[in-house]
Formats: C-alpha cells, structure tokens, sequence
C-alpha cells in the first residue's frame, strides 16, 4: 500500500513538472472545452453573428495568463456585440468567469479591479437585456435578481483568482526567505571553517614553533657536549660525563621532535578531514603544565611555575589559551633571553579570571630578534577572542616580562555555591625541582 502511494504521489509530481514545463496546455484544454460546450449547446445554429461573438468570448482564452487585460477587453466586445445581436445569453458567457478569475490571479492589481469593475458593468447590462426574455414578474425585480446573480458569480470568480494569486506571492516569499537562509547558512559555515583553520593554525604554530625552539637550544647543547666528551674543544681532553650530557641532550631532542610531529600530524588530520573539526580536542592544557616545564628545564633554561588557585574546573578554551601563553613565552625566553636567564611562570586563579605571568632575567629587547615570529600576535588573538588581554614588554629590571588575564565564567556548583570562588590565597602547587 504504501508501495502504491508513493508511486503515486510520484507520478502526479512529474505530472505537475510537465505541465509547468508546458505551460500552454491548460490554456488550451480550456479553450477545447469552450469549444466543445458552444458546439453541444447548439449555439453554432443560430447564424454567423453567434458564431462571431462565441469565438470572440472563447478563443482569447488561450492568452489569459499572460495577458489578462487585453483577453478581458477582447471578450468584453464579444459580450456587447452579443448584447447588441441577441436578447437571450449563451453557455458560453461562463468565459467572463474565467477571464476574471485569471485577471485577479496572474495580473496586477490594477488590472484585477479594472477586469472586476468591467465584469460587474457588464453583469448589470447583461441583466437589463435579458430580463425580458423570461417574461415573469415585474421587469424591476427580475432585473435586480438577474442582476445580484451574476454579480455573485463574477465576485466569487474573482476573489479565488484574488486566493490564488496571494498564495503564489506567499509561496515566492517564502521561496526568497529559504533561499536567504540558505545563502546566510553556507556563509555561516564558511565563516567556521575559517575561525576554526584559523585556530588550526594558531595550534600548529604553537607546537612547531615551540618544539622547533626546544630542538635548537638540545642540538646546540649536545653538539658542544659531543665535541667536548671527542676533546675537540681546545684545550679540553676526551670526558665521559659529557658524553652522557650529550647522549641525555640528544634523548630530550628526539622526544621533543617525537611528540611535536605527532601534534602536527594530528593537527593536519582535521585540516584533511572536513568532518573531523568539530571532533578536535587539544590535548594540552594546564594539566600538561609540569611536562612543558620539564622539556624546557632539560633544555638548560632554569624555569620555576607556580600555580595558585583551582584550575581543574576552568573552561577548555580558557585553560588551553593559557597553557599557549605559557608555552610562546617560554619558546620566547629560550630564543632570546640568552645564557644563564632564568624564568618564573605564574598562574593565579581568582573567582573573576586567570591570571598569567611569565617573567625572565634574561636580555630583554636587547636579544636579537628576525621579526619574522606570530607568537605574540597569536597569543594576543587567542586571548583577546574569550575577553581577555595580553601584555608584553621588556622589565625595568631587565628582563621580559608577559602578563595575561583570562576571564573565567562563574558557574553555581551543588548547593548554590559558586565553583572557583576559592580562597584569594590557596596553597601553591609547584612544579618539581621548584621553589613554591
């Protein structure tokens, strides 16, 4: 049965393409059956001037779509030329009826009232012509009889061509609205993929960038640890030790490479993968804290952290956006704050935000720098769009200092407390080998 239905709902789908597809089919099915009817009434009998005034109200309804207007006046001569040769009326006088429905569905309004006001005119001459013909009760009342019907029939011929014609208007409206919506939905998806390429992006400078620092400070270091382990720096003979300082350097700098190719590689499986965007999940965070300090602290750059507060329950974009400014700051005090720097990070949460402090006594501004980095310019970013705001800048001490807040949303725990709204000075959590 159900087989059946749909079958059928098909077949009357295509039936309906293929009228649309021919539109002048149903124009001419009604003019066939004007025809039919005039010639079965025996209308064709009653000489050349019925035949004349029929086809006039029948034929010009093949155009009554795309013309109304003009149909309408063709066919309102042929009703006066039969008012003037004949005192009975025809079958074929139901062409008003259509005429005046196709005015009001596929003309302007303009043209719908005129063909209205010219079909009413034309009902109360058709009555005051024809009232005689039935020869019963006084002329008066057969007159305003004769001519309160046909006004019925004209007006209910017109206000369902008025119906349709509002519908297809609706229709076309709402045919505009989807099609906005769908222009406002494929921009909307675009504009996603490029704030989430864009924050791909962010990630993957942050892993390459940071990695890529850590992998030249290890190469250094156990390039001169190898030469001094051969005693080929001069002055200095063969030394185990630093052999083993060499072999620890080049152990730190494959893990370190290790974990930074599988990062990008993941990062651009999302990029390949167009349905996989809504499924990527940083893996660090503050939680990675201690191992982002160890990788750095094995690379011979001196780092304590310290982090004061509960950080557990912090959003996901709040606590990987710092954990990224911890990161670029640290790549950055290894690039350029020189030898024997030492750096302290800093992470306070309070009930309203995060705040982020990394500091070194290293050269400041004064290191050189190729300009060529997006590490501050992405950090920035990465804050700015949570509400936060970053500031970097060289010590008055010496040194560089960065300071991050990030805004933190105050959400009600069990029992109407308030998560995160901890002690203003909780126990710090440090790192291992650091000083609280």
């Amino acid at each position: 049965m159900t087989d059946t239905l749909q079958a059928v709902r098909e077949q009357a789908t295509d039936l309906a393409r293929g009228l649309r597809a021919r539109s002048w089919l149903p124009d001419a099915a009604v003019v066939a059956a004007f025809l039919l009817l005039y010639l079965v009434s025996g209308a064709g009998w009653d000489g050349p001037a019925a035949t004349v005034f029929s086809l006039l109200q029948v034929v010009p309804l093949f155009w009554r779509r795309r013309h109304p207007l003009t149909v309408a006046l063709v066919v309102a001569a042929g009703c006066l030329l039969q008012v003037v040769l004949s005192d009975a009326p025809a079958p074929v006088n139901l062409a008003v009826l259509v005429v005046v429905f196709s005015a009001a569905a596929y003309g302007s309004r303009r043209t719908s009232r005129a063909v209205l006001a010219l079909a009413g005119a034309g009902a109360v001459v058709g009555a005051l012509r024809w009232s005689a013909y039935f020869g019963l009760g006084s002329y008066l009342s057969i007159v305003t009889v004769q001519t309160v019907f046909m006004l019925c029939f004209v007006g209910v011929a017109w206000a369902l061509g008025d119906v349709l014609r509002r519908r297809r208007e609706v229709v076309a409206r709402l045919q505009e609205q989807n099609r906005a919506l769908a222009r406002d939905q494929a921009q909307r998806s675009r504009l996603a993929a490029q704030d989430e390429r864009a924050s791909i992006a962010r990630e993957m400078h942050d892993v390459v960038a940071h990695s890529l620092a850590v992998v030249v400070v290890q190469a250094d270091g156990g390039l001169y640890a190898a030469r001094q382990a051969l005693g080929k720096e001069p002055g200095m003979a063969a030394d185990r030790a630093a052999l083993e300082r060499a072999a620890g350097t080049l152990e730190t700098l494959a893990e370190t490479a290790r974990s930074s190719l599988a990062d990008t590689r993941r990062l651009v499986g999302v990029l390949r993968d167009s349905g996989g965007g809504a499924e990527y999940s940083p893996l660090q965070g503050i939680t990675y804290l201690d191992e982002l300090v160890e990788r750095v602290r094995g690379s011979g750059v001196d780092v304590e952290a310290h982090v004061r507060g509960e950080v557990d329950d912090l959003p996901r974009d709040v606590d990987l956006a710092a954990y990224r400014v911890v990161q670029e700051s640290l790549t950055n005090a290894m690039k350029h704050a020189g030898p024997d720097a030492s750096v302290d990070v800093d992470l306070l949460r309070t009930p309203e935000v995060l705040l982020v402090r990394v500091t070194d006594d290293g050269h400041g501004e004064g290191s050189a720098h190729d300009g060529e980095g997006n590490g501050l310019v992405g950090m920035r970013e990465r804050v700015e769009v949570l509400g936060g705001t970053v500031s970097a800048g060289p010590r008055r001490r010496g040194g560089w200092e960065v300071v991050a807040t990030l805004p933190v949303e105050r959400t009600r725990g069990p029992g109407g407390s308030r998560s995160g709204a901890g002690p203003a000075e909780p126990a710090p959590r440090h790192t291992p080998g650091g000083t609280p």
